[in-house]
């Protein structure tokens, strides 16, 4: 496995303060906080190596990196289980000096993770292959089917499996991000309720905004311990920059303030005239972000 030691280093160092919320030490910039990544089923390249390329093109600076489809199938359809097939990722990563943000365990967006029976089986499926590939952070969506907000029926069941696989994360030296749907306050309950060091939050502006809430303030609420990623992206109609509903430099001064550092991965907020139109939306989000973020630019690799 090629492997460039500084990348390693430096990225290791961001994806920990990501996963464990600490405070930036006072020698680093608010500049170096952040860092900004893309989601490869979003830019049409689910589990294809060419994503780091695109990424590399449109300006990002890492991908979350999909575990592949699930459907009714008792682990996921992953290339990412294949050694060989793996190093091909590496091969283009360090080619494009692209970095992995996160494993995402998508396909329980459209599968109930709190009626699964191989839950635990998946989930492992997903943190052995973070382990292969040095990923800190695990994207876990509780979907349609088994957020806590729409389905309070599942909840004791899908906090006790979260606890579980929290604690095989946590083991494992990894961070499982959640997205619940919930609102902030409630997300501290639930998180309570789990009481895993391997469960924290993937905090998602869209899911905010269609609460009806306010952006800073959930963040602030949630607080910077608890938030493993940002999905900093709400739905699609215009690009962010374009967007009222998100003040991405009020977000970003609560953030400087929390002293919180991580991803903040774009994945929707398409302009819903060329809603697929990849090259045409991902390149100007993608770098407004980085100007309000001051997102590295820099290649430490």
């Amino acid at each position: 496995m090629k492997k460039n030691i500084l990348f390693s280093i430096c990225f290791a160092a961001s994806l920990l303060v990501s996963c464990g919320g600490a405070a930036t030490s006072s020698t680093e910039t608010a500049e170096s906080r952040y860092r900004v990544g893309v989601c490869d089923w979003m830019i049409l390249q689910r589990q294809q190596p060419a994503a780091f390329v695109l990424a590399s093109r449109f300006g990002a600076e890492g991908i979350c990196l999909d575990m592949g489809p699930l459907g009714d199938n008792p682990r996921f359809q992953s290339v990412l289980m294949d050694s060989m097939r793996r190093q091909v990722f590496f091969d283009e990563q360090e080619k494009y000096g692209q970095a992995i943000a996160s494993i995402g365990l998508t396909g329980f967006y459209a599968q109930p993770f709190g009626l699964r029976p191989e839950f635990e089986e998946l989930v492992m499926q997903g943190i052995e292959t973070a382990q292969a590939m040095d990923v800190k952070i695990l994207f876990l969506p509780l979907g349609i089917f088994s957020n806590p907000k729409d389905h309070p029926e599942l909840r004791d069941e899908v906090v006790r499996r979260l606890r579980i696989v929290g604690d095989r994360a946590a083991a494992a030296g990894r961070v499982i991000a959640v997205e619940t749907f919930l609102p902030a306050a409630d997300e501290l309950d639930f998180l309570k309720e789990i009481g895993s060091p391997g469960i924290k939050i993937s905090v998602n502006f869209g899911r905010i905004v269609a609460n009806g809430l306010d952006v800073v303030s959930e963040l602030r609420t949630l607080g910077r311990e608890n938030i493993a990623q940002i999905h900093c992206t709400n739905e699609d109609g215009v690009w962010l920059e374009h967007d009222r509903a998100v003040d991405l430099p009020a977000i970003r001064a609560a953030l400087d303030e929390m002293e919180w550092s991580g991803w903040l991965l774009v994945e929707r907020s398409r302009d819903a005239t060329r809603p697929t139109e990849v090259g045409y939306n991902f390149p100007p989000n993608i770098a407004y972000v980085k100007t309000v973020f001051g997102a590295s630019l820099h290649k430490e690799f």
